[in-house]
């Protein structure tokens, strides 16, 4: 079995999220979870001023692209290809070529392992984002997202929060 790497998948305008949902949907049918391991539409954090307000909202950083993480057979090849709302992989003729690291960088999505020093039961901090200088309990772990859920206090319950694993520290 070849390598999984990151492809780009042209599509319909404004379809970047349905189409994101239909391929999800068919790994989970045809149980190839093992072949294509993440579908994503970057996103962006834009401020917009409107009527002199500011508005934080999300934009996606490439309209009509999607990014697949797969390992390229004609079994994922087809399946991605044939998904209602996708107009073909983003490369010469009906090839698709994949994105290299120096691509990747800025998109945030990094090719190499994560090896991580929390478990389960550890108490972590805060030290980026929305929840900056919150300490919370570490629930659940997910190395595919590089993100932690963790529990915080909020409205004198306990809430359960995704972040980043670079938004947090070990206590």
């Amino acid at each position: 079995m070849s390598e999984a790497k990151w492809y780009v998948v042209h599509t319909y305008s404004g379809y970047e999220n349905k189409v994101k949902a239909n391929i999800d949907k068919t790994i989970e049918n045809r149980h190839l979870e093992d072949q294509i391991l993440e579908v994503r539409v970057p996103m962006e954090d834009v401020v917009e001023m409107k009527n002199g307000v500011q508005k934080a909202t999300q934009k996606k950083m490439f309209p009509g692209y999607v990014l697949i993480h797969m390992v390229m057979n004609d079994d994922t090849w087809y399946v991605v290809r044939n998904t209602r709302g996708v107009t073909g992989f983003v490369g010469p003729g009906s090839k698709p070529v994949p994105l290299t690291d120096a691509e990747m960088a800025p998109l945030g999505i990094k090719r190499e392992n994560i090896v991580v020093d929390y478990e389960i039961g550890d108490n972590v901090q805060v030290i980026a984002g929305a929840w900056a200088d919150t300490v919370g309990v570490v629930q659940a772990i997910n190395m595919a997202k590089g993100s932690l859920t963790i529990n915080v206090e909020l409205f004198g319950r306990e809430t359960p929060v995704e972040i980043s694993f670079a938004e947090v520290k070990k206590m």
